[in-house]
Protein backbone atom coordinates (compact mmCIF):
# COMPACT_ATOMS: atom_id res chain seq x y z
CA UNK A 1 0.00 0.00 0.00
CA UNK A 2 1.11 3.56 -1.26
CA UNK A 3 1.45 5.90 1.83
CA UNK A 4 -0.94 8.29 0.22
CA UNK A 5 -3.65 5.62 -0.18
CA UNK A 6 -6.73 5.58 2.30
CA UNK A 7 -8.76 2.58 3.78
CA UNK A 8 -11.84 4.05 4.20
CA UNK A 9 -15.14 2.74 6.53
CA UNK A 10 -15.95 1.17 3.46
CA UNK A 11 -13.48 -1.47 2.91
CA UNK A 12 -13.66 -2.00 6.33
CA UNK A 13 -17.30 -3.37 6.25
CA UNK A 14 -16.36 -5.22 3.13
CA UNK A 15 -13.48 -7.15 5.05
CA UNK A 16 -15.55 -7.75 7.94
CA UNK A 17 -18.67 -9.04 5.89
CA UNK A 18 -16.32 -11.55 3.52
CA UNK A 19 -14.55 -12.64 6.61
CA UNK A 20 -17.85 -13.47 8.57
CA UNK A 21 -18.65 -15.42 5.29
CA UNK A 22 -15.71 -17.58 5.24
CA UNK A 23 -15.84 -18.41 8.77
CA UNK A 24 -19.50 -19.91 8.66
CA UNK A 25 -18.81 -21.72 5.35
CA UNK A 26 -16.06 -23.68 6.99
CA UNK A 27 -16.77 -23.89 10.84
CA UNK A 28 -20.36 -25.43 9.94
CA UNK A 29 -19.98 -27.30 6.56
CA UNK A 30 -19.81 -31.01 7.75
CA UNK A 31 -21.99 -30.39 10.60
CA UNK A 32 -24.42 -34.09 10.57
CA UNK A 33 -28.18 -32.31 10.09
CA UNK A 34 -31.29 -34.28 9.18
CA UNK A 35 -34.63 -32.52 9.06
CA UNK A 36 -35.28 -32.83 13.24
CA UNK A 37 -32.23 -30.61 13.82
CA UNK A 38 -32.20 -28.42 10.82
CA UNK A 39 -34.11 -25.82 12.78
CA UNK A 40 -32.17 -25.56 15.49
CA UNK A 41 -28.58 -25.38 13.12
CA UNK A 42 -30.09 -22.51 11.46
CA UNK A 43 -30.37 -21.09 14.41
CA UNK A 44 -26.94 -21.79 16.06
CA UNK A 45 -25.01 -20.48 13.22
CA UNK A 46 -27.28 -17.08 12.95
CA UNK A 47 -26.50 -16.61 17.13
CA UNK A 48 -22.73 -17.35 16.57
CA UNK A 49 -21.97 -15.63 13.97
CA UNK A 50 -24.59 -12.21 15.32
CA UNK A 51 -22.44 -11.71 17.87
CA UNK A 52 -19.41 -10.84 16.09
CA UNK A 53 -17.89 -7.63 15.46
CA UNK A 54 -20.27 -5.21 12.74
CA UNK A 55 -22.92 -7.56 12.27
CA UNK A 56 -25.96 -5.41 12.27
CA UNK A 57 -28.52 -8.66 10.92
CA UNK A 58 -28.13 -12.35 9.68
CA UNK A 59 -30.65 -14.71 8.30
CA UNK A 60 -29.19 -18.28 7.57
CA UNK A 61 -31.63 -20.73 5.62
CA UNK A 62 -30.38 -24.90 5.33
CA UNK A 63 -32.22 -26.30 1.94
CA UNK A 64 -34.42 -29.19 3.23
CA UNK A 65 -35.00 -30.61 -0.13
CA UNK A 66 -31.50 -31.21 -0.11
CA UNK A 67 -30.90 -32.25 3.12
CA UNK A 68 -34.37 -34.93 2.25
CA UNK A 69 -32.01 -36.47 -1.03
CA UNK A 70 -28.91 -36.65 0.76
CA UNK A 71 -30.14 -38.45 4.30
CA UNK A 72 -28.31 -41.76 5.17
CA UNK A 73 -30.88 -44.48 5.26
CA UNK A 74 -29.45 -46.49 8.08
CA UNK A 75 -28.20 -43.30 9.92
CA UNK A 76 -30.39 -40.82 9.07
CA UNK A 77 -28.52 -38.13 8.64
CA UNK A 78 -26.29 -36.02 6.25
CA UNK A 79 -23.30 -33.82 6.38
CA UNK A 80 -24.12 -29.79 5.97
CA UNK A 81 -22.89 -28.97 2.86
CA UNK A 82 -21.99 -25.51 1.29
CA UNK A 83 -24.81 -25.39 -1.37
CA UNK A 84 -27.20 -26.03 1.31
CA UNK A 85 -26.59 -22.91 2.89
CA UNK A 86 -28.65 -19.81 1.76
CA UNK A 87 -26.87 -16.69 3.92
CA UNK A 88 -27.79 -12.56 4.26
CA UNK A 89 -25.36 -10.61 6.48
CA UNK A 90 -25.75 -6.72 6.83
CA UNK A 91 -22.65 -5.55 8.37
CA UNK A 92 -21.76 -1.72 9.47
CA UNK A 93 -18.52 -0.63 10.60
CA UNK A 94 -18.71 3.52 11.49
CA UNK A 95 -20.26 4.77 8.42
CA UNK A 96 -20.22 1.89 5.87
CA UNK A 97 -22.83 -0.28 5.68
CA UNK A 98 -23.30 -3.53 3.80
CA UNK A 99 -25.62 -6.43 2.42
CA UNK A 100 -23.56 -9.57 1.61
CA UNK A 101 -25.25 -13.45 0.81
CA UNK A 102 -24.02 -17.03 0.60
CA UNK A 103 -26.08 -19.00 -1.76
CA UNK A 104 -25.36 -21.57 -4.43
CA UNK A 105 -25.17 -20.05 -7.75
CA UNK A 106 -26.77 -23.26 -10.61
CA UNK A 107 -24.84 -21.97 -13.39
CA UNK A 108 -21.35 -22.05 -11.57
CA UNK A 109 -22.20 -25.37 -9.59
CA UNK A 110 -20.78 -23.30 -6.60
CA UNK A 111 -21.73 -21.37 -2.98
CA UNK A 112 -20.90 -18.36 -4.32
CA UNK A 113 -20.20 -15.58 -1.80
CA UNK A 114 -21.71 -11.60 -3.62
CA UNK A 115 -21.44 -8.29 -2.37
CA UNK A 116 -25.36 -7.32 -2.71
CA UNK A 117 -25.49 -3.67 -1.85
CA UNK A 118 -23.46 -1.11 -0.50
CA UNK A 119 -25.13 1.61 1.35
Amino acid sequence: MQENEVITDRDNVLFEAGIKLGALYHQFTGSPVNLDTVDSLEKGIQESISVQPCVEKISVSINRDMISSKLNGKYGYCELEGRMLDVKITAVFKSAKVDVSLAFDTELDYPLMKIEKIY
